[in-house]
């Protein structure tokens, strides 16, 4: 049976400018100069002032930063765009004039950098080079397709052949496929169209000067017992291959040099970790005390063009008689209107929060900026910058999210600067980063012969008034990107 309720639900919605302001405090200096430029492009009303903005214009020493000043200004500043005072508000239904343009499914997708030549591109050149006809030259050119940007191909030749019959109607057989994969397999990077991580460290070794003993014994052990090198199972191969010491250590060095992955040079030439890095603040230590500035370098001043102002006043002063085109221009003219002043306050707002986050961030961590020495980082999480500044944490998630700080001592991610903290013995609080580097310490110093285990790192620390668990150490031992004891073995 149907029955009508009424139901009184008290929901929280995010307006346009809240979803702008968001959006805007996730991207860095260097992406905000492209999403301005956008905005000029898509909005006529929107203009660039003569003046571009200084960074030193916005800096603040730490001390002096007061987030209610900035917010006054703030106030000021949005009356001076108001469009109320040209338009009334019953004139023109609210719903026409909302902007819409941003919804909770709208994703960030980075601007892709563009590359001389791919990957792919580098091989299909390549393969020009061999003599094949029309129907060679198809099949293995659907090989290179399935190689990915490691240089692997990690799909079954079964299954490519189906892929070719079904797609382009060519029949081949596996042995065809086969002779056509050792041909791409001779390309450049050495190791590229291998099927596995063995046979991809056998093709760079095929490559090299066989007359060396070394290269020999590499090839045998990566042949007959790869199995045992990745588990560094060294006293078994050398019995099984009747090494000595510096012949097993030679063999190994030669592994070691080979390429496991052959096509990430030519695929990450502009990946993430080769991009320089524009720092959005600036922080400098002037006759004792800190000063820090936002970077608006290349972030131009906005303001509203007077012309498109002028233009709604006429038109809201003579509003009898208007036929239905000025009626639509007028309601896109204060739309665009709406929007560039929404656009402005929301980079001015971004401005504002980032300042205020920062500084709070470096008031907290005062002593490690003088000085720079990582073990007077205090421990410090979201949720105290958030107490702080009596911002919501998600936002200061958001601000410390691809976020730099050039200091006297380096440039750092500000996610840097976030860690968990525990008591040591004596009831002092220290950041998990400190633990961090003596293990790193640790693991530095050990002899390589007889790595130490997770259990003898854990009494090492305990040992320092550190009450630290096995697990946990395994556990920052990973986030710090080592291996377990068994992997750190050398010869």
């Amino acid at each position: 049976m149907q029955k009508l309720t009424l139901q009184q639900k008290l929901l929280q919605k995010l307006s346009p400018q809240q979803i702008q302001v968001i959006k805007l405090l996730e991207i860095p200096t260097m992406e905000l100069e492209q999403r301005i430029k956008e905005e000029l492009e898509v909005n006529p009303v929107l203009e660039v002032t003569e003046e571009i903005a200084n960074p030193d214009d916005n800096s603040n020493e730490d001390d002096d930063f007061d987030a209610n000043e900035l917010k006054s200004n703030e106030d000021k500043d949005n009356e001076e765009f108001s469009v109320e005072d040209y338009l009334e508000d019953d004139e023109v239904p609210n719903y026409r004039l909302n902007d819409n343009n941003y919804s909770k499914d709208d994703k960030f997708v980075e601007v892709p950098y563009s590359v001389d030549s791919s990957f792919h591109e580098f091989l299909i050149e390549q393969l020009g080079l061999i003599p094949l006809d029309e129907r060679q030259y198809m099949l293995a050119e659907y090989i290179i397709g399935n190689i990915d940007e490691d240089g692997y191909l990690r799909r079954d030749l079964e299954a490519i052949l189906d892929d070719v019959a079904f797609a382009h109607n060519i029949e081949a057989t596996e042995k065809e496929m086969y002779q056509l994969l050792w041909e791409i397999q001779d390309f450049d990077p050495a190791g590229v169209g291998a099927r596995n991580l063995r046979e991809c460290l056998l093709l760079q070794l095929k490559r090299k000067d066989k007359s060396r003993p070394s290269i020999k014994t590499a090839q045998e052990i990566l042949r007959d017992s790869f199995e045992e090198f990745t588990k560094k199972h060294f006293t078994k191969i050398q019995d099984k291959f009747n090494l000595t010491d510096a012949q097993m250590k030679e063999a190994i060095n030669e592994i070691l040099k080979l390429n496991p992955k052959p096509g990430s040079p030519y695929s990450n030439q502009v990946s993430m970790g080769n991009q320089e890095i524009i720092p959005d603040f600036t922080l400098e230590v002037e006759d004792g005390e800190l000063k820090l500035s936002l970077n608006q370098r290349n972030v131009p001043s906005l303001q509203i063009n007077d012309d498109y102002l002028n233009m709604l006043k006429a038109y809201s002063e003579n509003r009898k008689g208007q036929s239905k085109d000025q009626k639509e221009a007028l309601m896109f003219v204060k739309q665009k209107i709406d929007s560039a002043k929404w656009f402005i306050d929301a980079i001015r707002q971004r401005q504002q929060t980032l300042l205020l986050t920062m500084s709070e961030i470096i008031n907290f961590q005062r002593a490690y900026f003088m000085e720079g020495d990582e073990t007077k980082l205090r421990p410090m999480i979201l949720k105290d910058i958030a107490d702080l500044t009596g911002l919501d944490i998600s936002t200061i998630s958001r601000v410390s999210n691809s976020k730099y700080i050039q200091t006297h001592f380096g440039i750092f991610p500000l996610k840097y600067f976030f860690s968990e903290g525990m008591q040591k013995d004596n009831g002092e609080e220290v950041s998990t980063r400190e633990i961090k580097m003596i293990l790193q310490e640790c693991i530095a110093g050990e002899n390589k012969r007889t790595p130490l285990t997770d259990d003898e790192l854990a009494q090492i620390l305990q040992g320092k008034s550190y009450p630290i668990a096995r697990r946990t150490v395994a556990k920052y031992r990973e986030q710090l990107g080592i291996p377990v004891a068994r992997l750190r073995k050398e010869l």
